[in-house]
């Protein structure tokens, strides 16, 4: 009783797909998974440094990554809400950021290949929420605050319910506590039910602070 499970993984198979799709031999799997580590984290990375430039913009709005490979390709999809930053100037930015992410991985025989979609309601994924919450604590803003600001995005995406949940030394206090709050239903033992789910952890003067969001978006 009481063990938590991953909600992505639990759902495997029934409301939630692989966000990578590649085949391995047991002995090369650890090396295509820590490539698409890599990938991942060059993509973040790159886009951090680009968000650094342009102030105008608060959050990355990378909802996901998605990583198809096959013997002579590598196909990566950025699924993202605010793709302002990588299509103004979008051939030299795509181009760089391939640049990059092939230097990263120092992959000669194979090509890579970067493509952008843009998603319709971006507060209504957990990852840029969870940006958007870690700017505001980081901003000093009260937890409180951030959390009903953030629901109040998700509910003008159309959702039907979120759960948010921040840990640590909430506030600069000198005991980390947990704080929690939910709107609507999640139901997280109902497989049928899709939740989308992230876990994000923003560094704050005070430490470490995780942040943790249950989105309902459908039910089957």
């Amino acid at each position: 009783m009481g063990q938590k499970i991953n909600p992505l993984g639990f759902r495997l198979g029934a409301t939630q797909g692989h966000h990578s799709l590649w085949f391995a031999q047991p002995k090369n799997y650890s090396e295509d998974l820590q490539e698409d580590q890599k990938i991942r984290n060059c993509i973040k990375n790159y886009v951090q440094k680009n968000l650094k430039i342009s102030s105008n913009v608060n959050v990355e709005g990378i909802a996901r990554i998605e990583i198809q490979k096959r013997i002579d390709l590598i196909q990566v999809i950025i699924y993202m809400g605010f793709p302002k930053l990588l299509i103004e100037e979008r051939p030299r930015k795509i181009e760089e950021l391939q640049f990059n992410v092939q230097k990263e991985l120092n992959c000669v025989n194979r090509k890579l290949n970067i493509a952008i979609t843009r998603i319709v309601n971006p507060y209504g994924h957990p990852n840029i929420l969870a940006e958007f919450i870690a700017g505001q604590l980081k901003n000093r803003v009260s937890f409180r605050k951030a959390m009903k600001k953030a629901i109040e995005l998700t509910e003008q995406a159309g959702t039907k319910g979120i759960q948010v949940q921040i840990a640590g030394r909430i506030d600069g206090k000198e005991i980390a506590r947990v704080e929690w709050i939910r709107e609507g239903r999640v139901p997280l033992q109902t497989i049928r039910a899709k939740i989308d789910y992230c876990s994000y952890a923003v560094r704050t003067i005070y430490g470490v602070l995780g942040i943790k969001i249950w989105i309902f978006v459908d039910g089957e």
